[in-house]
């Protein structure tokens, strides 16, 4: 699933790239992907002649604040990824221009939006679980009041991230992929953060030091501060919004890196389940 660095990327280029543009129409063959109003004739006609006032990032959400004080949400899911240009139907199949947006896991298109300048906005996803909906914005801020505080922001001191976690209990991995506690950070990023900081993702905040939640805060900082200057990590099915990958890769320290030799201290990276989801580590760099 695309996580912050990710949604941020694709936030940042749609603000540069669509912002001020109006929709003049929509397609889908897989109405279930609008949730919100239910049935594709209203979402169409809510969202027509709306102008694009501003592109902005919740947590994994990406979020265009439009003309008319509505707001549309896209959840890109466990697959999903949004991509601009222009596309023409041949039978019941959208082609691509040539280029990256024709490679493989840029061809599952199931909703296009299209602007007034003929450019389109398509949403790729494989397994088709993202989500699109409208809100007023009174709505869209009830809807985002129950995600916890933005890793990045300044606001967001050592001190409130020691107390954020204080009032939580658990494991630590489990802790920083709640998104109730910390918006946006996923299983990718939990581990990269928690190898950068020697801690074991099975740690529970309880048994925490100071000086390991510090390392931890800055871990977390340093981290998704680098994915987003790399345009994330493509490693499934993300794409930046022209079709390519994001360079995160050659960052990536543990992440599915299980059988490797971590490139800290030459031991073998493991993995390991955690509430059904895997934790990847190094048993020597990250003791329990």
């Amino acid at each position: 699933m695309p996580e912050l660095p990710e949604v941020e990327t694709t936030v940042r280029q749609l603000q540069r790239k669509v912002r001020g543009r109006t929709f003049i129409d929509v397609w889908t063959d897989f109405k279930r992907i609008i949730k919100r109003p239910s049935g594709l004739e209203k979402f169409k006609e809510r969202l027509k002649s709306k102008k694009i006032q501003r592109v902005w990032r919740r947590g994994k959400n990406i979020i265009f604040d439009l003309s008319g004080y509505c707001s549309l949400l896209v959840h890109q899911k466990l697959t999903g990824h949004l991509l601009l240009g222009k596309w023409k139907k041949k039978g019941k199949i959208w082609q691509p221009p040539p280029g990256p947006l024709s490679d493989r896991v840029n061809t599952y298109i199931h909703l296009l939006l299209t602007f007034d300048n003929g450019q389109q906005l398509a949403l790729s996803d494989l397994r088709k679980f993202a989500k699109v909906e409208l809100f007023n914005k009174d709505e869209l801020k009830k809807e985002l009041s129950s995600l916890g505080p933005e890793p990045l922001d300044k606001s967001f001191t050592l001190e409130t991230f020691k107390e954020t976690l204080q009032q939580t209990q658990g494991k630590i991995k489990q802790v920083l992929m709640d998104q109730t506690v910390i918006a946006g950070i996923g299983n990718i990023y939990s581990d990269e953060i928690l190898w950068q900081a020697k801690i074991h993702p099975f740690k529970k905040i309880s048994q925490l030091s100071r000086k390991e939640l510090k390392n931890i805060y800055q871990a977390m900082r340093k981290v998704l501060s680098l994915a987003i200057k790399l345009c994330g990590e493509s490693i499934s099915d993300y794409r930046t919004l022209s079709g390519e990958s994001g360079f995160f890769d050659k960052a990536r320290k543990v992440y599915r890196r299980e059988g490797e030799k971590c490139s800290r201290c030459g031991k073998i990276i493991k993995r390991i389940k955690l509430a059904g989801r895997s934790a990847h580590f190094c048993p020597n760099c990250q003791p329990l």
